[in-house]
């Protein structure tokens, strides 16, 4: 769904190299940096060094764990799925299509933008990131309360 879909995947598949080769700390630091990456990706993208476990607070050591479905090939299913959109546009629930503030321009946030666009609807922008409705008890804070309140306004917008 994206115009540089070979490059995403590319991508994807750098951090599953990661973590096949050297374990969950790299495999988690490649896609920490992946995630992260504003724009499309680029030659400058590739370029980079490998992404270091340690710069995120991760071990740099192999577990030898290789069971995790984010970092894995498992996850396949979820980059590579293309939604039924004549389904979804006859569906008789509203679809919303949602994005983080936070995440503007990031993969996630371009595939959200592309999937609403297939839909004829622009992406509704939540407060802060993916996990925006936690607090601080996983170290990366959302913004919990301003959350709630773009959710209650976009459900009783279903009213």
């Amino acid at each position: 769904m994206l115009p540089d879909a070979d490059r995403a995947e590319r991508a994807l598949a750098g951090v599953r190299d990661a973590y096949e080769n050297n374990g969950s700390g790299a495999g988690m630091a490649a896609f920490i940096r992946m995630t992260s990456w504003r724009g499309e990706f680029t030659d400058e993208y590739f370029a980079q060094p490998a992404a270091d476990p340690a710069a995120f607070g991760m071990p740099t050591e192999d577990d030898g764990s290789r069971g995790d479905p984010v970092l894995s090939d498992r996850s396949s299913a979820v980059s590579s799925y293309r939604p039924d959109v004549d389904a979804l546009t006859v569906a008789p629930t509203r679809v919303v299509i949602a994005v983080g503030e936070e995440s503007l321009d990031t993969f996630t946030w371009r595939t959200s933008v592309a999937t609403a666009k297939l839909l004829g609807q622009q992406p509704t922008v939540f407060p802060s990131h993916h996990g925006g409705f936690v607090g601080d008890e996983f170290g990366y804070p959302g913004k919990p309360e301003a959350f709630a309140r773009k959710l209650r306004e976009v459900l009783d917008d279903a009213s």
